[in-house]
């Protein structure tokens, strides 16, 4: 991916452009804020959000042409990571009062570039892009976001903005457990049996489809009313939670290579079992305890529990021959672009379970709120889609 983004750059795709702000006339726009933690009734509409700068000569301005939702813009909504987040943002304690309100929600953008620093030099504006911005950055419910370029790639073209929002985040959370802490790529994967638990969800139902377009045997957990669809996304074997004793079902199956568990909970105590001893198989696990231990024992304190935790988890596997993993979403434009390639090649295709008008923010976080989404919930910004 560097290559090609090398590549782009050495064909004269955009040249390298001044560092710029938005035209001064414009010093507000749209927005979906927070300005306190708590439930849905914190949310708040207003068209006064501070218009976005370029402070950075690596970052661009996106035009937001549709966003989307997942769970951690609930969780951040009532207040989960904000102690990390907020070191985050603020390491130097250069700010006079900490805060960060007024908080923009939304980490995935689809959307077309507006303005770029003087350190860019592979997109130019009217580009279309799309990205996952980080969460300790200003989000995506909203007219304009800035993001890195490394964040940034250019949107597949077989996808509108409506689709393509649906992708970055979930895209890149189970490219990061599968490939980047899991080690899977599409050279090792043929003939791998990989389970997943929580398959049918925005992470489980990409991850479905990244292991079988690289040639792995794959074993799906979800409920019963999910299991068509993750069938139809290419699981091999579906197995409903809700029809018996997980644990049993999934005992009676040959062993696995590698487990990914969006579920947590009572499952990392069976799970492992599952795998093949010493033979190199993985266990990821995206449900970790890091942001809240910061939450409840502070920064240094709780990076020391987290620390403590995750080395005993993986000395106490490793002896038992598998090995034991965290994984966190990470955010990587080259990482977009290849899940592009995958997605224009057909191999992979976003899930949406519904999509809703910008006006129309807090009924799509309680939709998301309910649960049982086959999919993910998408916010039109822009009637341009």
């Amino acid at each position: 991916a560097a290559g090609r983004r090398a590549l782009r750059w050495a064909n004269g795709r955009a040249a390298a452009r001044g560092l710029r702000t938005s035209p001064r006339a414009r010093i507000a726009m749209p927005s979906w804020v927070i300005d306190r933690y708590g439930s849905n009734e914190v949310l708040r509409f207003t068209t006064d959000m501070m218009f976005p700068i370029i402070h950075f000569p690596n970052e661009v301005i996106i035009k937001v042409h549709a966003a989307s939702l997942n769970p951690i813009d609930l969780s951040m909504r009532s207040g989960y990571g904000a102690t990390a987040l907020n070191m985050k943002r603020d390491p130097l304690k250069l700010k006079t009062v900490e805060t960060e309100f007024p908080l923009t929600l939304g980490r995935d953008v689809s959307g077309v570039v507006m303005e770029c620093g003087l350190g860019v030099s592979y997109f130019k504006p009217g580009d279309e892009v799309w990205a996952a911005i980080p969460p300790w950055k200003q989000g995506t419910l909203s007219e304009f976001v800035v993001a890195s370029g490394n964040e940034v790639s250019f949107k597949p073209k077989c996808l509108s903005h409506t689709e393509a929002a649906a992708l970055p985040y979930v895209g890149l959370t189970a490219w990061s457990a599968l490939n980047q802490v899991g080690g899977l790529n599409q050279s090792n994967c043929s003939g791998k049996r990989i389970l997943i638990l929580g398959a049918s969800g925005g992470v489980g139902t990409f991850a479905v489809q990244l292991m079988k377009a690289w040639d792995a045997h794959v074993t799906a957990v979800c409920s019963h009313d999910a299991s068509t669809l993750v069938k139809k996304l290419g699981a091999d074997d579906v197995i409903d939670y809700k029809s018996g004793n997980l644990e049993e079902q999934l005992k009676a199956l040959p062993l696995f290579d590698f487990i990914l568990d969006n579920v947590g909970g009572s499952t990392e105590k069976w799970a492992l079992d599952l795998l093949k001893k010493w033979s190199g198989a993985t266990y990821v696990t995206l449900v970790t305890p890091f942001l809240i231990n910061m939450d409840k024992l502070g920064v240094a304190d709780g990076m020391l529990q987290t620390g403590v935790t995750v080395g005993s988890k993986t000395l106490k596997h490793l002896l038992k021959g598998v090995h034991y993993r965290w994984a966190f979403f990470m955010p990587s434009g080259p990482s977009l672009d290849e899940i592009a390639e995958l997605v224009d090649s057909g191999k992979i295709q976003p899930v949406i379970d519904e999509v809703f008008p910008f006006s129309e923010v807090p009924k799509a976080f309680l939709k998301l709120e309910g649960g049982h989404a086959r999919g993910k919930t998408v916010i039109n910004v822009t009637s341009r889609q």
